[in-house]
């Protein structure tokens, strides 16, 4: 059996593992449009921060592919598949064959057009290792650094080099910073922790014009900068499939088995459609590390013969600012339960009889017990859950109910 996966990223390396969960000899080759092994895309604000270096932002260990009886091709783009005919096409002329094939080719920066972009010298996006890497080169302690974007993208590139510039300045479209992950309350207090931190915001503004090294905004405000980061968002990366015929809607759509429309081709990561469960499994794109490393686990392990589901998709997000932890899962719905927690707040939504979502802000600690709610969609009424609300433990559950939520833990 020959299995190809186009993508090296966090589903490309789940898909390997997936397929060798059933298959020991079948034949594995990643190719990689980027020039590095894989790596933690997390990782790339912490390195510019100085807390990783080029190493240890590894995915996995350098020996993973011998390991696992896989070929990884870095610097190998691939141009177009042919699904009847069972090969791709690469930007090098090759052609190859497969039996069966996974499309993980995550997401594209989105940059809408900005009069005058063009004449900006000093810029750079933030979605990838070359992007930071980039940006490293064209900052100094000197650097006034405009951002366009204070979405996650954006504001975790802002932590990474605000001790290293003179000034950060962030331009937001949306009335807060981090609009598709925190409501208003949470947001205003990552704000202040930034704020705290060099970072200045000008939030429900955009940029009418670029002159050179001057934004003029469309508030009437002129910021100065020396270097631009372009990180106003991501969609996506559909193309290939696209062309191939592949059915696409705002994403790539697969079934339980990430299968896509075409026989043999599966797909998984940031450019598919998932059903949210803790939306009322609304059909919608997840562009999150846990969804991506699942859903290529799970492709692996249908391309190598396993009948395997996944179908408890939920939005989630975990990092941090400036110190100030951050966890926040599925959605924000129905009664909104908001409790005291260590250094932030805590915020739990509750819609009949299941917790739909969380925001934790500060101890963020056990909070794979609320996770494990939204994704078992665990009846609230069956389970102690004032005292879970209060702190989040074990023995809140039944041993039975224990033994399932571990086992979830240790496949995880």
């Amino acid at each position: 059996m020959k299995y190809l996966i186009i993508g090296a990223s966090h589903a490309g390396i789940a898909c390997v593992e997936g397929i060798r969960s059933q298959d020991a000899e079948g034949q594995i080759t990643l190719l990689s449009k980027e020039g590095h092994r894989p790596y933690g895309r997390p990782l790339i604000s912490y390195y510019l921060e100085g807390k990783t270096d080029l190493e240890h932002i590894s995915y996995r260990p350098e020996s993973f592919f011998a390991d696992h009886g896989a070929e990884l091709r870095l610097n190998t783009e691939v141009l177009s598949i042919d699904a009847a005919q069972k090969t791709v096409r690469t930007a090098a002329g090759e052609e190859i064959p497969y039996d069966k094939l996974l499309v993980a080719t995550g997401s594209v920066p989105f940059v809408p057009p900005m009069e005058g972009l063009e004449s900006v010298e000093k810029k750079a996006g933030f979605l990838n290792l070359d992007d930071a890497l980039r940006l490293e080169s064209l900052i100094n302690e000197k650097s006034r650094v405009l951002i366009i974007g204070a979405g996650l993208i954006g504001t975790k590139c802002a932590e990474g080099i605000a001790e290293r510039v003179a000034s950060v300045s962030i331009v937001e479209m949306m009335p807060r910073v981090l609009p598709a992950v925190l409501d208003e309350d949470c947001a205003a207090i990552v704000q202040a922790k930034m704020e705290e931190n060099n970072c200045r915001f000008y939030l429900g503004d955009s940029v009418e014009r670029f002159t050179g090294n001057s934004a003029k905004l469309k508030s009437g405000e002129t910021v100065e900068f020396d270097v631009l980061v372009l990180a106003v968002g991501v969609r996506p990366n559909t193309a290939l499939l696209q062309a191939a015929g592949a059915e696409i809607a705002r994403g790539v759509k697969v079934d339980s088995h990430m299968q896509t429309s075409l026989p043999g081709v599966y797909a998984a990561g940031d450019l598919t459609l998932s059903h949210d469960v803790s939306d009322g499994g609304s059909e919608k794109v997840l562009a999150v590390l846990p969804n991506a490393y699942t859903q290529g686990y799970t492709a692996g392990q249908n391309m190598a013969g396993l009948a395997s589901n996944f179908e408890n998709a939920f939005p989630m997000n975990a990092g941090g600012f400036f110190g100030l932890h951050l966890i926040t899962a599925g959605s924000y719905q129905g009664e909104c339960l908001i409790l005291p927690n260590e250094g932030g707040v805590k915020k739990l939504f509750i819609k009949d009889d299941r917790l739909v979502g969380y925001l934790l802000l500060g101890d963020v600690r056990r909070a794979g017990i609320y996770t494990s709610l939204i994704r078992d969609q665990t009846p609230l009424s069956t389970i102690d859950f004032g005292l879970i609300a209060q702190k989040p433990q074990l023995m809140a559950f039944s041993k039975a109910e224990r033994a399932k939520m571990l086992a979830g833990g240790n496949k995880a």
